[in-house]
């Protein structure tokens, strides 16, 4: 059954439009950015294909690549570019938020863009969020791909690094590609360690964030781990 022949208040369009994007679902907003289906499947039923192609994770499907996303039928190059493009805006967003804000003042900010940026990623990776005197995003950078240890990521390149870009604070991220967020002796290790070297030159440590896919990250200093 196409959408129009829906009752007008279970239409996504006409639900968000009346009651907001927050009563959608993923499937329902992918849905209005599709606008259309294809020979029996409603724009609704071909976004959740879709999703279900990355498994219901939209990390995941934020980090696929135009081909991976024309493998669901119905969804081609165009509408693959356009699905990407938005993704990107929305990081963009996020960023330009970070950039102008304390970032203690919009930790869910953060969060979403930790979580869109590393979530859906297939390798572990460790980032430095690099922050002026008031708390606003000075520079992002990947600094390791691969297992975290300590012995892997070297205090003194953080070091260098905040000094480079005059960082009064940082927040340090990294991903779990297994899907569990929960902080292992390594990290907590790696963490204490980065945390003693920046003190040296007056750099503090924020918070520690564990992605791991769509989850909500895990925070270590409201773990207390900090």
């Amino acid at each position: 059954m196409a959408i129009t022949d829906w009752p007008e208040d279970e239409r996504p369009r006409e639900k968000l439009l009346a009651r907001g994007p927050d009563v959608l679902s993923d499937a329902e907003l992918l849905a209005i950015f599709l606008r259309v289906g294809v020979k029996g499947k409603s724009a609704v039923e071909l976004a959740r294909d879709l999703l279900a192609r990355f498994d219901d994770d939209l990390s995941r499907l934020a980090h696929s690549t135009w081909q991976e996303m024309a493998e669901v039928s119905g969804i081609g190059p165009a509408k693959a570019a356009q699905l990407q493009a938005t993704l990107a805006l929305a990081l963009r967003a996020l960023r330009s938020r970070m950039s102008t804000q304390d970032v203690l003042g919009s930790p869910q900010a953060v969060r979403d863009w930790l979580r869109l940026k590393l979530g859906g990623l297939p390798h572990e990776v460790f980032v430095v969020l690099l922050l002026d005197s008031q708390n606003r995003l000075l520079h992002f950078e990947e600094m390791f791909r691969g297992t975290l240890s300590q012995a892997s990521v070297y205090p003194r390149e953080v070091v260098k690094l905040a000094l480079k870009w005059n960082a009064a604070a940082v927040v340090l991220a990294h991903n779990h590609p297994s899907g569990v967020a929960e902080p292992s002796r390594a990290d907590e290790a790696l963490t204490t360690a980065l945390k003693q070297a920046l003190a040296l030159v007056d750099v503090r440590v924020l918070d520690h964030f564990v992605i791991a896919g769509s989850a909500q990250p895990l925070s270590f200093a409201e773990r207390g781990l900090l």
